[in-house]
C-alpha cells in the first residue's frame, strides 16, 4: 500500500479560508435575517403613512401626489372607501386592479396580514377612520428583490474578500514555511563528518524547539556512537592484523623447517590458507565499514577505462584461475563510466573471484562490457552448480553464503560489491545465467567527457 502523503501548508490555508467562510457564510445570514427584518419593518410603514395620507389628508392637494409618487416607487396598490362607494384608488397600471383590492378588502382584517392570490404572497394593511376604510397591498416579492439585491452585493464582497484572503493566506504561510525547508536543509546537510547541533535561523519558531531539541540530542549520540564506532574499528584493526601476521610469519618458519615431512607441510599450508582467509576477512570488515553511501558527492571519480580495469582483475586472479583451469570467455566493448577506480576493482575482483570458487574445474567464466542507454552494461557468469530462488533472494547480504558450499568465502564480497555500485549511484542484479551458474548484471554511469 502506498503511503498518503499530506501537505501541511495545504491544510493549514484549507483551513484558514474554511473557517472564513463559514463566518461570513454565518454574516450572510445574520444579515439576510436583520435586513429582511428591516425590510419589512420599512415597507409596513410606508403602507401605514399611506393609509393615514388617504384617511386624512385632501387627496387634491400635494398629499394626493405624494400618495401616487409612493405608491409606484414601492409598487404598493391602495383603495379608499366610504362603506360601498369607492372614492380613489390606484391606477390600474401599478400592478394590481381594483377587483384585487376588493378581493382582498373581503378577506382582510384590520391590522397587516399575509394573503396569497394570483399565485404570489401579498402584504396587505386595512384601516378604518370615521366611516372611511382604507386597504393598501402590495406583492412581498418586491421586498425580496430590494433583499436579494442586497444580499447578492454583500455575497460578492464576501467572494472577493475569499479569494484575497486565500492568496493572503498562501503567501503568508509559505513565507512561514520557509524556516521549515530551511531546517529541513540543514538536516539533510548532516553527515558522519558533520553532526554538529543545527543551529536554526531567527526568530526561532516556538512549536519546533522541542522537536530541534530532541533532533540535536540524536545528533549528539549519534556522533558519541560514530566516535566509539571508529575507535573499536581502529583498536580492531591494530588488534587483528599483528597476531594474524605474526602467525603467518611462524608458518612461513615452520614450512621451511619441516619441509621434509609432507604430511606436516601439508597441515601447515592448510592453517596458513585459514590465516590468510580470516586476514581476508579482516580487510573486507574494514572496507565494509569505511563504504558510507551517503559520501557519493565527495568521493573521488575519474573516467576508468572496463578493459583494462577486468585485465588487471584477471591478473590478480591468475594463479586461481590456473589452479581450476578456468577458462575466460571475454566480450569486451571500449567503454569508460565514472568512477572510483580502487573501489570498482575490489568490486570487479570480488565478482570474478566470487565465479572462479563457484564455477565447475575446467569450466568457463563469461565476461561482456558493453553501452546500454545512458549507462553502461557489465555482465559476469559462470557454468558453476544451478542458483535457487531463495539464494538469489538473500544474495548480496552480509556473511550470507549459500547452505551446502564447500567453497571458502566470508560471504561478505557481494555485499561489499552491492555497497560500492550503491556508491557509484548504479544498479546490480543477480539471476541464473544461461550456462547454468550465477549471473551477476551492473550498470553504472558513463564517463563523463
Amino acid at each position: 500500500m502506498s503511503k498518503q502523503v499530506i501537505s501541511l501548508q495545504s491544510k493549514l490555508v484549507k483551513s484558514s479560508v474554511l473557517s472564513s467562510v463559514l463566518a461570513g457564510g454565518l454574516a450572510l445570514i445574520l444579515l439576510l435575517a436583520v435586513a429582511s427584518y428591516q425590510t419589512m419593518r420599512v415597507h409596513d410603514d410606508i403602507m401605514d403613512e399611506i393609509a393615514d395620507m388617504l384617511l386624512r389628508a385632501d387627496l387634491r392637494d400635494h398629499a394626493g401626489n405624494q400618495v401616487d409618487e409612493l405608491s409606484e416607487q414601492f409598487h404598493i396598490a391602495y383603495q379608499l372607501g366610504l362603506d360601498d362607494l369607492i372614492l380613489t384608488t390606484s391606477e390600474d397600471e401599478h400592478d394590481i386592479s381594483q377587483l384585487h383590492l376588493s378581493q382582498l378588502a373581503v378577506v382582510s382584517e384590520h391590522g397587516f396580514s399575509f394573503h396569497w392570490q394570483d399565485g404570489q404572497i401579498w402584504r396587505s394593511y386595512v384601516a378604518e377612520e370615521d366611516g372611511l376604510h382604507v386597504i393598501v397591498a402590495q406583492p412581498l416579492k418586491y421586498r425580496f428583490k430590494e433583499i436579494a439585491a442586497t444580499s447578492l452585493g454583500y455575497a460578492a464582497i464576501l467572494l472577493l474578500l475569499w479569494l484575497l484572503q486565500w492568496a493572503i493566506v498562501h503567501f503568508m504561510i509559505g513565507r512561514q514555511f520557509k524556516r521549515i525547508q530551511q531546517l529541513s536543509q540543514q538536516i539533510a546537510e548532516k553527515n558522519q563528518h558533520d553532526l554538529t547541533p543545527i543551529i536554526p535561523t531567527q526568530p526561532e519558531l516556538k512549536e519546533l524547539q522541542p522537536m530541534l531539541q530532541q533532533l540535536n540530542k540524536l545528533l549528539g549520540r549519534v556522533e558519541q556512537s560514530l566516535i566509539a564506532e571508529q575507535r573499536f574499528t581502529a583498536d580492531a584493526s591494530h588488534e587483528l592484523r599483528s597476531p594474524l601476521s605474526a602467525i603467518q610469519l611462524r608458518l612461513q618458519v615452520l614450512k621451511r623447517k619441516y619441509q621434509q615431512q609432507p604430511e606436516l607441510a601439508q597441515d601447515l599450508e592448510q592453517i596458513q590458507r585459514d590465516v590468510s582467509r580470516g586476514t581476508q576477512v579482516l580487510e573486507n570488515l574494514l572496507l565494509l565499514a569505511r563504504l558510507d553511501p551517503t559520501d557519493a558527492a565527495s568521493l573521488n571519480k575519474s573516467a576508468v577505462s572496463i578493459a583494462d580495469l577486468v585485465q588487471e582483475v584477471l591478473q590478480s586472479l591468475t594463479p586461481f584461475i590456473q589452479e581450476k583451469a578456468i577458462q575466460i570467455q571475454s566480450d569486451i566493448q571500449p567503454i569508460q563510466v565514472q568512477g572510483n577506480p580502487e573501489l570498482l576493482f575490489s568490486c570487479l575482483r570480488n565478482l570474478i573471484d566470487n565465479a572462479v570458487r563457484y564455477a565447475a574445474p575446467q569450466g568457463r567464466i563469461w565476461i561482456e562490457a558493453k553501452p546500454h542507454e545512458l549507462m553502461q552494461e557489465i555482465c559476469i557468469a559462470d557454468n558453476g552448480h544451478a542458483v535457487t530462488d531463495d539464494v538469489l533472494a538473500r544474495l548480496g547480504e552480509r556473511f550470507y553464503r549459500a547452505l551446502g558450499s564447500k567453497t571458502q568465502g566470508s560471504g561478505l564480497g557481494l555485499s561489499i560489491c552491492k555497497k560500492i555500485i550503491e556508491l557509484h549511484a548504479g544498479k546490480i542484479e543477480f539471476s541464473r545465467a544461461e550456462q547454468g551458474g550465477l549471473k551477476v548484471r551492473i550498470l553504472l554511469p558513463k564517463a563523463q567527457l
